[in-house]
């Protein structure tokens, strides 16, 4: 096994595997650490902005193999039955993260990159040098990526602020069988959250919603809160009331951070979530995921080249484009989901969109890039 890969690569989601892809593909040698097994479902709205379509070409990555749906509508409901129908300026695939992520996994380990279950447990900078340490083996390299998603153990190990602080906010998804069109993603509001549906590959059908953990623990359990609270939205009730669950048990995430988060810290890049979330209601988390994974991956081959001479300048241009491709996003995410929280403001919103269709889809414009240009042809 490699000890002194170019790039160590902590977390296997989207972002992490992408990154993996994209650097093994230019010549260096990546050591992608995971805690977890290939395929494994996760907490997520399985929607993929179209915007990230052409620099999946250039991976090499054929995601009609998967059989996803393609998407270009959006369905916007508020509980007290109003709906706004929209066309999406761009469109997307809606692909489970079960047959994604494996497929990228794959595709890594077929490029030459080492993949390592193994959980993290430190990792210190000194003389321009990262160790990065796990249960049983110690990793030396000169760059590495965090790409851990939302939340872990490692903001614990690197003391990010955000971690000390308790989040508000509970996110619980399902995969079901059962009738839905398939180019269609539908979003349903309910009293402290929001709720997307939409067809996945294998015709299953992915429910995930978005919930004020405050709100929640006024219920003894996810069943009692969906029945109290998600059945006041008519769609959400008749989608549950005619729908046959297929897994065991929901799968949960709590404790999700909005919050602003460095960049970088202690010299470790920051890509996917855990550089920043964007809202689940802007649907724009996977591309993002994405697109921080060749951000950063073009500037570290400039790095390894010559192209950026010094770790300085290379943190520096990374910080400057995470801005400007991600800051605005972000920040418009943020303030359409404190704004929505508010239910007489959604209800305008939807009212609004009913009369003028064009309004969402110049709203999903501001949370949303252009398809990505690709750097090497």
């Amino acid at each position: 096994m490699n000890k002194n890969p170019d790039v160590i690569i902590i977390g296997g989601g989207l972002a992490g595997l992408t990154a993996a892809l994209h650097l093994s593909k230019k010549g260096l040698k990546v050591t992608l650490i995971e805690k977890y097994t290939y395929p494994r479902h996760k907490v997520c709205g399985e929607y993929l902005s179209s915007e990230v379509l052409p620099y999946l070409d250039w991976l090499g990555l054929d995601i009609l193999q998967l059989h996803p749906t393609i998407i270009n509508k959006l369905k916007f409901t508020h509980q007290n039955g109003k709906t706004a129908n929209a066309h999406l300026p761009l469109g997307g695939l809606c692909v489970s993260r079960y047959s994604l992520d494996n497929f990228l996994y794959l595709k890594a380990i077929a490029m030459g990159c080492t993949v390592i279950k193994a959980t993290v447990t430190a990792v210190t900078f000194n003389a321009d040098r990262f160790t990065v340490i796990t249960e049983n083996q110690i990793l030396i390299t000169e760059i590495v990526l965090g790409a851990y998603g939302k939340r872990s153990n490692m903001d614990q190990v690197l003391a990010r602020n955000f971690i000390s602080k308790t989040a508000p906010w509970l996110a619980v998804k399902g995969h079901y069988s059962g009738d839905f069109p398939n180019d269609v993603v539908a979003l349903h509001n309910f009293k402290g959250g929001y709720c997307g549906i939409t067809k996945v590959e294998n015709n299953a059908i992915n429910m995930c919603y978005l919930a004020d953990l405050k709100s929640f623990k006024k219920y003894r359990n996810i069943a009692e809160f969906e029945q109290n609270v998600l059945y006041k939205n008519r769609h959400i009730k008749s989608f549950f009331e005619k729908s046959t669950v297929l897994f065991d048990k929901p799968i949960t995430i709590s404790q999700i951070s909005f919050d602003r988060k460095p960049i970088i810290e202690n010299h470790i890049l920051m890509i996917g979530d855990a550089a920043g979330l964007i809202h689940p209601l802007c649907g724009n988390g996977m591309a993002m995921a994405m697109h921080s994974a060749k951000i950063s991956s073009e500037l570290i081959v400039d790095y390894y080249t010559g192209k950026i001479p010094t770790r300085k300048l290379l943190e520096k241009e990374f910080t400057r484009q995470w801005k400007q491709n991600f800051g605005k996003r972000l920040l418009i995410g943020n303030l359409l989901a404190k704004a929505l929280q508010h239910q007489t403001i959604t209800t305008l919103l939807i009212s609004v969109a009913t009369m003028f269709p064009s309004i969402l889809p110049k709203i999903i414009k501001q949370t949303h890039g252009k398809p990505i240009t690709i750097k090497w042809a």
